[in-house]
């Protein structure tokens, strides 16, 4: 495969379009000190101070999302560049539920297509608790990037697809839906190794109990969305991401996105095209056809 010009991250922020990956690894007693002020180990990337050493130094900028900044840092203890993601979550409750979230699913995650954590930096007393910093492997682009960049060959997307399906299927394996499966959540290295990462969104679904009303309504990014979700449905199961992954296979094939709908009509236009829409329209939303098996149905 040929190499990327663009060099991007693993960074698992939510919504972010730049992402990190990772291996699996244990989160650090000590951490960074969040005190602001000038002191050794703490370097400024595009404004935002990363509290990062002395252990990551020599900091390059690679992105940013909604609540999290991705830099790559070289990390002395393993002779290695890294990806750091700084999350400041603490100003808004869904931050937080989502970043913790992310965190506790990843760090008992442990598969070669998964981001995993390598280590968590935090303030070392709470008054200070104003950032969280995740250390996770390098990778050097995502599937969004490569799409823009070069049309894949059949081999490429063959493995590609394997990889994700596998990925999806240890996930799955643990009653966990991903619910945000898209091209610039699938990190990719020049081996063409394929990590998921951005777990932000994702829910654990025990098949044994009923979620029906508990499942958020508005996941994953709108041109990967299943039906079920857009049409108001909060009892939905894994097929969800197997359709994300459908949309994912149909974009490696064609390099654009099958169903990019500009709101959320236009999406519905784009999968069931406009005359089914219009029928639906049309269409009664409920009729009463109980006269039909009156003498079935129970007394008053």
């Amino acid at each position: 495969m040929a190499e990327s010009g663009s060099s991007a991250a693993a960074a698992g922020a939510a919504g972010s379009n730049s992402s990190t990956a990772g291996a699996g690894g244990a989160v650090a007693p000590g951490g960074a000190n969040g005190a602001a002020g000038s002191k050794p180990g703490l370097e400024s990337v595009k404004g935002q101070n990363f509290d990062v050493g002395p252990r990551y130094t020599d900091l390059q900028y690679i992105g940013e999302g909604a609540y999290g900044m991705v830099c790559s840092a070289f990390d002395h203890v393993n002779k290695i560049r890294v990806a750091i993601k700084k999350i400041s979550p603490f100003e808004h409750q869904t931050y937080c539920q989502r970043t913790l979230r992310e965190i506790k699913i990843l760090l008992r995650f442990r598969h070669e297509n998964i981001i995993g954590i390598n280590d968590i930096l935090r303030a070392r007393r709470i008054e200070y608790m104003r950032d969280v910093y995740i250390v996770q492997d390098l990778m050097e682009t995502d599937l969004y990037k490569l799409l823009k960049t070069q049309q894949l060959s059949n081999d490429h997307i063959c493995y590609f697809l394997y990889q994700i399906l596998r990925g999806l299927k240890y996930i799955h394996s643990a009653n966990v839906l991903h619910r945000d499966l898209k091209p610039s959540n699938l990190l990719i290295n020049t081996t063409c190794d394929l990590k998921i990462c951005d777990f932000g969104l994702a829910r654990i679904a025990d098949p044994e109990h009923d979620h029906t009303g508990f499942l958020t309504e508005y996941v994953a990014t709108r041109w990967y969305r299943a039906p079920e979700i857009m049409l108001n449905s909060k009892g939905y199961t894994k097929s969800i991401d197997i359709w994300s992954v459908g949309c994912i296979l149909a974009e490696m094939l064609s390099n654009r996105p099958i169903f990019p709908g500009k709101h959320y009509l236009d999406q519905l236009n784009h999968i069931l095209g406009k005359n089914q829409c219009l029928m639906l329209n049309g269409m009664s939303p409920f009729s009463d056809f109980s006269f039909i098996l009156k003498s079935a149905l129970p007394e008053a």
